[in-house]
């Protein structure tokens, strides 16, 4: 049972069907959300305030210090800030409160660590490692590396690659159709080395694990069905391991891994932010951070005034 009052419930309920019905955001995303108000008003009731309308900022600063005597992560804490503004605004644009509460609670800053990506003589460790694994054909063994060659083509969310269908690869221009947050759809390209893997997988490997409900899936998994992200997550895991030293990532190390590829390959900032469909350049800039250290330290150890 939910440690805050009814009012909060309803609220909250209402909140949830806007995320869905209005905003179009995805599960997990919306899961994210709620968690995070539910902290609130599990706060906001011991506060004595049994109704959101009634908040106000010393309630918020009251739940976030609370979050910060309990050690929660600056990350943690700037996206709980964050769910808290969108959801008085929301409050006030909807005349469920009479004021935004949160109007003027500043967040604080997350820090920006640099994301784990493999070098280029890494992918091609995993990549080479996978093709010397596959005997006879192996079906599993065909689809874990066209999955870990479209995965570092194309810098695509796992759940994108999930969710693809065969229909949405064109072969001809060597471009794959992705959903993408948002329900925003974009064209990605991949290239020959991928185009090859994918191949290699539609005409020895899926047929192999097809069954009548497979439907149009572009990855099965073991037994048919679309393949689950968390079985994506697993072969990349499993795959990287195989390659000595290799930092330990998973699909969203290799989604890293192709933007940090591609700007060290001479790409702009731009183009990497289309591919990614990364909604604000600022999001893009970070892999900038990660080029620029491998740039020093290239540097570093070939110039001889360095």
């Amino acid at each position: 049972m939910s440690d805050f009052s009814e009012a909060w419930a309803r609220t909250l309920a209402d909140y949830e069907r806007h995320l869905v019905q209005e905003r179009d955001l995805s599960d997990h995303t919306v899961r994210a959300y709620l968690t995070d108000l539910a902290s609130l008003a599990e706060h906001a009731t011991l506060m004595r305030v049994d109704d959101p309308s009634g908040m106000t900022i010393r309630t918020l600063r009251s739940w976030l210090a609370n979050l910060q005597t309990r050690g929660k992560a600056r990350t943690t804490m700037a996206r709980r800030s964050t769910a808290a503004r969108v959801f008085t605004a929301w409050m006030e644009r909807t005349g469920r409160a009479a004021t935004d509460a949160g109007a003027l609670l500043a967040a604080p800053k997350a820090h920006r660590s640099l994301p784990p990506a493999l070098s280029q003589a890494d992918m091609r460790g995993v990549v080479d490692a996978i093709v010397e694994s596959i005997d006879d054909d192996s079906p599993v063994g065909l689809r874990d590396l066209a999955v870990i060659e479209l995965l570092w083509a194309t810098g695509i969310r796992v759940g994108e690659l999930v969710g693809a269908d065969v229909d949405d690869l064109d072969a001809s221009r060597r471009v794959l159709r992705v959903m993408g947050k948002g329900s925003k759809e974009r064209m990605v390209p991949y290239g020959v080395p991928a185009q090859d893997a994918v191949a290699a997988w539609l005409e020895r490997g899926r047929p192999a694990l097809a069954v009548p409900g497979s439907g149009p899936a572009l990855f099965l998994g073991a037994r048919g069905g679309r393949v689950d992200a968390r079985v994506v997550r697993r072969i990349v895991h499993d795959r990287v391991a195989a390659v000595p030293d290799a930092p330990d990532v998973g699909p969203h190390g290799l989604r890293h891994t192709a933007a940090t590829h591609l700007l060290e390959g001479g790409a702009d900032l731009r183009s990497v932010q289309e591919l990614l469909g990364h909604a604000s350049l600022g999001t893009t800039q970070i892999y900038t951070h990660v080029s620029a250290d491998r740039l020093r330290a290239a540097y570093a150890q070939a110039h001889p005034r360095a």
